[in-house]
């Protein structure tokens, strides 16, 4: 629960630290695998975001995603986190991320993700991205690895 509370408040801390110059909001639906020790999983969701610009080149966000293992006995996962990084000169985005994610299943446990990913621009409002997230459970539990791709609308 430390974890979760620490999270959230960074991701806060985030957003209150941001000046909004050119915000951009930003809905997708993504997809990809994830494992740990030899166990891999299709993983499917949706997420939505909100942009800050910091000047320039920088920029800093926050996240909300529903994502659901796709196998029996699991459940749609929320998370809540943010992301920072670089703008690209090529429409594109380098950025860090950190979010908390809910349980996968009923006897799992909640982690925080922890990882990267580059966002491209595909035309003036679409977008597609890709994401490597490492998942820190806690408790005793292995801890788990992923790799997401998405697509997306900006606004």
């Amino acid at each position: 629960m430390r974890i979760a509370i620490l999270s959230l408040a960074a991701a806060a801390g985030a957003v209150l630290a941001t000046p909004a110059l050119a915000n951009e909001v930003r809905v997708e639906t993504r997809g990809g695998v994830v494992w740990n020790h030899g166990d891999t999983e299709a993983i499917a969701g949706v997420a939505g975001g909100y942009d800050f610009d910091l000047g320039d080149k920088l920029f800093a966000g926050v996240d909300v995603s529903a994502d659901k293992l796709l196998t029996s006995d699991t459940r749609v996962s929320w998370g809540l986190g943010g992301r920072v990084g670089v703008k690209t000169g090529t429409g594109g985005k380098l950025y860090a991320l950190s979010d908390y994610q809910t349980k996968f299943c009923s006897t799992c446990n909640e982690s925080v993700a922890v990882g990267g990913g580059f966002q491209q621009d595909i035309g003036q409002k679409l977008y597609g991205k890709l994401e490597y997230r490492h998942y820190v459970v806690g408790d005793n539990t292995p801890d788990a690895d992923g790799v997401l791709a998405g697509v997306g609308l900006k606004f």
